[in-house]
């Protein structure tokens, strides 16, 4: 399994952690990558699979003092961080201008 946190452009998000089997995982990531961006995904996938994968997850949510690492980071209505995360890997992320943000 592995745990992914969510980043909700709502006032009231709370940034919830939840996980997912490896094949669900899969479908929300492509290989190498764990930034995704709930739009991105909704382009490269199946809306119905994708459906169905996110009901299971949604189910599993972690309390994050039990989280074992943080294994993707999914993005809803944040369309401006995408700028930060060109390559979807979060040890790459930087700048507009292509400095590094770490």
């Amino acid at each position: 399994m592995k745990n992914i946190q969510v980043f909700d452009g709502a006032s009231n998000a709370v940034y919830d952690i939840f996980s997912a089997t490896d094949d669900e995982f899969a479908l929300i990531f492509p290989t190498g990558e764990d930034v995704a961006f709930i739009d991105e995904v909704y382009e490269r996938q199946d809306a119905g699979a994708l459906n169905s994968a996110f009901e299971r997850i949604w189910a599993r949510r972690v309390p994050k003092k039990e989280a074992m690492g943080i294994h993707g980071l999914l993005f809803y209505e944040l369309d401006e961080k995408k700028k930060f995360y060109p390559t979807r890997r979060d040890e790459e992320a930087q700048n507009p201008d292509g400095t590094h943000l770490r």
